[in-house]
């Protein structure tokens, strides 16, 4: 089995000086880092520069193996750096990923390093995939101490493949993230579609009846938490899951997939156990 610590050590790199990051944060904007890496990957490095000081003692390496966590789980390297700590983030700082200024994160202080991604293991990036291991909570380890198994190897940087439409399941907040792929499918696609709340285990059935179709809905619900209705408005704030519980054919009226809509509200009684008004 290929280690990745192996791989380091190929490199030329004394993996007591690496440390291995995996950025799986995710923001109540909907965005993460993974997002960030794939479509702005200045702002990724920004975001990756800036921690919290109490960090600063698992972070002391001067080298980091950065991860990003894809939506569906995993662990993707995203490159080798150079980690150099030089004092307190700017007070002014904005963090991209949350996109709000970094004092408001935390009341930690903030540390500001100076990263330089380098050319070690340069051919791996967006290609490489690691099992992170039980400690998965631990967004940084010792690979010294983690020698972590290398599980796929791809030919190319690709995304996951679009699920169908029956298997489609995420959660509003990582609409934003989804690879174009998905986005493409779901664009294409109108229909009735679900959502459930974890936090207060209730119920929405909702239509995607315009030209954005099932993605052009679900990012009125990204963007406002509510998409204007007004049983959702009621309820308590929270992270969605939605699902699609039926596609409507490409000739179908608005008026046709309204009605079905009220069938499957009377399916599942979403009006009497869950959040629907109409």
């Amino acid at each position: 089995m290929l280690l990745f610590t192996d791989l380091l050590e190929k490199a030329g790199l004394d993996p007591a000086d690496v440390r291995l990051l995996r950025h799986q944060t995710k923001a109540s904007t909907g965005r993460t880092p993974y997002g960030l890496w794939r479509d702005d990957r200045p702002a990724f490095e920004d975001y990756q520069s800036v921690q919290t000081a109490g960090n600063r003692a698992s972070l002391a390496a001067p080298i980091w193996a950065s991860f990003v966590a894809p939506p569906t789980g995993g662990s993707l390297f995203a490159g080798i750096y150079t980690a150099e700590h030089i004092g307190a983030a700017p007070p002014g700082w904005l963090d991209p990923l949350h996109q709000v200024a970094g004092i408001t994160l935390t009341a930690d202080t903030l540390d500001q390093y100076r990263t330089v991604l380098t050319s070690h293991l340069e051919p791996y990036i967006g290609r490489l995939w690691i099992e992170w291991g039980a400690g998965a909570r631990k967004w940084v380890q010792r690979p010294d101490r983690q020698n972590k198994p290398i599980i796929e190897l791809t030919r190319a940087f690709r995304e996951d493949a679009f699920p169908g439409y029956t298997h489609c399941v995420t959660n509003v907040s990582q609409v934003q993230s989804l690879p174009a792929t998905w986005v493409s499918a779901l664009r294409a696609a109108r229909g009735i579609y679900l959502l459930t709340s974890a936090k207060t285990k209730e119920q929405y059935v909702g239509s995607a009846t315009g030209e954005g179709g099932f993605f052009g809905r679900w990012m009125n619900y990204a963007q406002d938490g509510h998409g204007g209705n007004l049983g959702l408005k009621s309820s308590e704030p929270g992270d969605y899951q939605v699902s699609i519980l039926e596609v409507s054919g490409s000739a179908a009226t608005v008026d046709e997939i309204r009605s079905i809509e009220q069938l499957w509200k009377r399916k599942l009684q979403s009006r009497e156990m869950g959040l629907n008004r109409n």
